[in-house]
């Protein structure tokens, strides 16, 4: 069990907090393996990179990928007034996606049988950083 008052834990928890621009989408309706092909193509990479990886890839999970960065780069503009983010500066830092929820569906098969589809979700998050 935590010591001290509920506000010290909250305020210590507070100042562990991660300041680097980032966006994340929540229940992306695509399983986590499909996100990560395209994830693992622009991570590390510097942000126009990244971007012309994800416009030119044929994945679905791209166009939805492309769409989080830019909310992430526009994130990093707008919101980080102090540290002053320009876009030519940034690169992907970190880029996951975990295991959301799983819609099961039954699907009618021969003599009667049901088999089970599961349509998979996943959380993407794309963490930005400066050179």
């Amino acid at each position: 069990m935590a010591k001290g008052h509920r506000s010290q834990i909250k305020r210590e928890r507070n100042s562990q907090k991660d300041i680097r621009p980032s966006a994340k989408l929540s229940y992306a309706r695509m399983s986590v393996q499909k996100a990560c092909f395209v994830l693992d193509a622009i991570r590390g990479k510097d942000v126009a990179t990244a971007l012309a990886i994800v416009k030119y890839n044929p994945r679905y999970a791209s166009s939805v990928i492309e769409k989080l960065l830019n909310s992430a780069i526009a994130n990093a503009e707008n919101n980080y007034p102090d540290q002053n983010y320009k876009a030519e500066n940034l690169y992907v830092a970190e880029c996951y996606a975990n295991k959301g929820p799983t819609m099961k569906r039954i699907r009618p098969r021969a003599q009667g049988r049901a088999y089970r589809i599961e349509k998979r979700m996943s959380h993407i998050t794309i963490v930005l950083d400066q050179k």
